[in-house]
């Protein structure tokens, strides 16, 4: 076996098993999965133009954003917006390549726009100003671009690690949050914004699903109706739950600021789906994480990947890849119940050829020589094949929040 990979398994409680676990998943308009996701579709649209216009993906990092919460008053019937939100495009790109010019700036913001059109119903052109504050990359960074004979190099010095299966409770809060914004919800409840957070704790065989849920105001007549609504919603999430049976015992709720008898202040209301308009600002690097939840009680990387190129970085390939392995792992070995994968590597050294360390958790150490064989080789081969999935990386088609 390659003598960059270790492989250590562990005869330690896997995670569904443990007493507690606590899981976040921020959706499609939270401020912060909005910005990982407007970042990471900049640096798609950035990759196509480079190999479009020049053959290759160039240097570029675009996984710095900051959102800033406007300024909304809220009214039953439809409020308005007094202040934009304001997205802030920030880190490096190549703007110039052998006499080849990129519009990186016309391209950002012309994607960011594209991005809210198609995925915020309520957010229009004027609710959304844009502060392009990207900066040429250094010469060192694209220098890795431009000398390939020993493979591609690694932009940065990084660690990253991932894991399989999901449990459970990860699985309860990451599909509640997909089904309250599905079309099937959003139909039935359009008022119910995209903004949704939802936050697991379990304690045994006992979930807490704690959800926040933006409501736009424009389909609210009044506190009564927003309390009426909102128990209608609340029971379709608890149906929805049930039809899943993820847990027997659980304990939905839903906004749990709200207060009656308080009027509008007692509500939580937004015009616009999303409390980025008027109480919530966002950055990248804040929200979930590659297997698209925020698991308290797994390891995490330090890197974000949104917005990171897909070829060099080590930061965004290795963060993808980790999981994708782990869930390989997970798959094809019996016996392994959980398993940790991490990768590391050091700047300038070739992106497939990454430290590798694996640490399965089974029952059985008795097996230790099948694992090791059966691990070594599904790792080995994914490094193999790594550029390849790369490829598939800079499409876009796998999730990053």
């Amino acid at each position: 076996m390659n003598s960059r990979i270790a492989i250590e398994p562990m005869d330690a409680v896997p995670t569904f098993k443990k007493r507690f676990e606590i899981v976040e998943r921020k959706g499609l308009g939270h401020p912060d999965t909005i910005c990982d996701l407007v970042m990471d579709q900049i640096s798609v649209e950035l990759s196509k133009l480079y190999l479009k216009e020049f053959g290759t993906v160039l240097h570029h990092n675009l996984d710095k954003a900051l959102l800033v919460a406007g300024q909304s008053e809220n009214r039953f019937g439809g409020g308005k917006m007094l202040k934009p939100m304001r997205l802030i495009l920030g880190d490096r790109a190549t703007f110039a390549a052998n006499g080849h010019q990129f519009p990186v700036e016309e391209l950002a913001i012309k994607t960011a726009e594209s991005w809210f059109a198609n995925s915020l119903r309520f957010v229009k052109g004027e609710h959304v100003e844009y502060q392009f504050e990207i900066r040429t990359a250094s010469t060192a960074l694209r220098r890795i671009f431009e000398d390939t004979s020993n493979g591609i190099g690694a932009n940065d010095t990084s660690a990253l690690v991932g894991y399989a299966p999901l449990t459970m409770t990860e699985t309860a809060v990451l599909e509640t949050e997909l089904y309250i914004n599905s079309k099937e919800f959003k139909s039935e409840f359009p008022e119910s914004g995209e903004d949704v957070k939802v936050m697991g704790f379990r304690d045994g065989d006992k979930l807490d699903l704690t959800i926040a849920m933006a409501i736009v105001d424009s389909y609210v007549t009044s506190e009564a109706h927003y309390f009426e609504r909102k128990k209608e919603m609340l029971q379709a999430i608890k149906e929805f739950h049930n039809k899943k049976g993820h847990f027997d015992n659980a304990n939905i709720t839903m906004n749990n600021l709200d207060r009656e008898n308080k009027g509008i202040d007692g509500l939580y209301l937004t015009v616009l789906g999303t409390s980025a308009d008027s109480s919530d600002s966002g950055e990248v690097g804040r929200g979930n994480r590659m297997n698209r939840v925020i698991s308290l009680m797994r390891p995490a990387g330090s890197e974000a990947a949104a917005g990171k190129n897909a070829v060099s970085h080590i930061g965004k390939i290795y963060n993808v890849l980790c999981f994708k392995v782990a869930e390989d792992i997970y798959k094809n070995v019996s016996g392994v119940q959980e398993v940790f994968v991490w990768m590391y590597n050091v700047i300038g050294n070739p992106v497939d050829k990454p430290k590798v360390f694996v640490q399965p958790i089974t029952p059985d150490r008795k097996e230790s020589d099948r694992l090791q064989k059966q691990i070594g080789k599904i790792v080995e081969g994914n490094l193999a094949d790594i550029y390849e999935f790369c490829k598939r990386l800079l499409t876009g088609a796998m999730k990053v929040a």
